[in-house]
């Protein structure tokens, strides 16, 4: 596979303008893993925007939970790293933030059913 990236690599490296040297020769840029890890773990921030009209008897707490703290984790450690990673910043951020609405949503809905319930008060 590497070597199927190298050359994939080698033949666009042709076609980047001068303009874009910068961005493309970036310690971050698209020729790393830093580029591409958070540009497909964009992928979560849209499956959670899609989760946003589900119905909160159906949403999952321990996965937003676990989804929202990881987000925050990786917030944090894409400033500390060297090089600095703001697009893991970003992607991390986004994914905290859609999660914890979502974990938002859930704890609102079993406090609503608690609240309906007598037998479930303490």
């Amino acid at each position: 596979m590497s070597r199927v990236y190298k050359a994939i690599i080698g033949a666009a490296d042709k076609f980047v303008p001068a303009k874009l040297r910068p961005l493309w020769e970036h310690d971050a840029g698209p020729k790393t893993i830093f580029f591409w890890a958070p540009a497909f773990k964009w992928g979560l921030v849209i499956a959670g925007l899609g989760d946003i009209n589900r119905p909160p008897q159906s949403i999952s707490m321990s996965q937003s939970g676990s989804l929202a703290v990881t987000g925050l984790i990786w917030s944090r450690y894409s400033l500390v790293i060297v090089p600095k990673n703001y697009s893991l910043f970003a992607v991390n951020v986004f994914v905290a933030l859609t999660s914890g609405y979502q974990l938002a949503r859930a704890i609102m809905y079993q406090q609503s059913l608690q609240d309906k319930d007598p037998k479930k008060k303490k």
